[in-house]
């Protein structure tokens, strides 16, 4: 049960662009990059009934090769379906210390695509998104604060993530893209990602983007969240104004991060 040749990885930071580079990446015929994935998380769990829970039972009747059977497997059930030889999969959990060695069941030609983007921005862009849903000013701000709270999904785990992957990239498994990078040199950007993944390069159109394997957001109680515009570019988000206290701690994680706005 093989469904895909090629298995790649993409995680980061949330309004960082992950839906802008799937969706173009989408255009080549040999690549499937849908929405977020639950893959990573459904094979954490597999783990640990098949090394915890049915450890005993695995011994007695000689299944020891269990976990690696069962984990290679998932991915290829998850993706059944999918006419194309290569799968980007979505998931910020993939930086993860604890997740990410469960890549290595899945293709021994481990590669991670990392988006990043300035906090403040991210911090910004939720703010447009949640005034667009018409929350009040009080709910997006008390909002805004949980996200920059320590160890919080989705922008604090993902920087933790992040920080781990930088201090954990000694065979290059790791390509790190900036969201500005992708915004203003679309094209030099799409081509270090197929360089990395070891692609032959296809011509994109960068033009008229459409989103071919589009999320309900009606899941995730935001609409709005992955919808993709035809022109690239940066949205104005200088309608939001971010309270002081929650400007100078995104400066400060900007700081420590090295991220700058553009």
């Amino acid at each position: 049960m093989k469904s895909f040749k090629q298995f790649i990885a993409m995680a980061g930071l949330p309004r960082a662009g992950s839906t802008l580079l799937s969706s173009i990446l989408s255009q080549n015929p040999e690549i499937h990059a849908e929405g977020n994935s639950g893959l990573c998380h459904i094979m954490s769990k597999m783990r640990i009934v098949c090394e915890k829970e049915v450890q005993e039972q695995s011994q007695a009747n000689g299944k020891t090769n269990l976990v690696t059977d069962m984990l290679s497997g998932i991915p290829h059930l998850y993706y059944r379906d999918i006419p194309e030889s290569i799968v980007i999969d979505k998931c910020r959990g993939w930086t993860f210390s604890d997740l990410y060695p469960l890549l290595f069941y899945i293709d021994k030609k481990v590669k991670v695509i990392i988006l990043e983007r300035s906090i403040t921005e991210v911090v910004l862009s939720f703010a447009h998104l949640f005034k667009e849903n018409n929350l009040s000013t009080d709910e997006i701000n008390t909002r805004l604060i949980n996200m920059i709270s320590p160890n919080t999904q989705p922008i604090m785990t993902s920087i933790n993530g992040i920080i781990w992957a930088k201090n954990n990239n000694s065979e290059n498994n790791f390509l790190f893209i900036s969201y500005n990078d992708l915004v203003n040199n679309t094209e030099l950007t799409i081509q270090k990602i197929y360089s990395f993944c070891e692609w032959k390069y296809f011509s994109h159109n960068f033009d008229e983007i459409k989103t071919k394997y589009k999320e309900n957001d009606e899941a995730y109680n935001l609409n709005g969240m992955h919808d993709v515009r035809s022109k690239i570019g940066k949205r104005n988000l200088n309608d939001n104004i971010l309270p002081i206290e929650i400007k100078n701690h995104c400066e400060m994680i900007d700081k420590m991060m090295g991220y700058s706005s553009d």
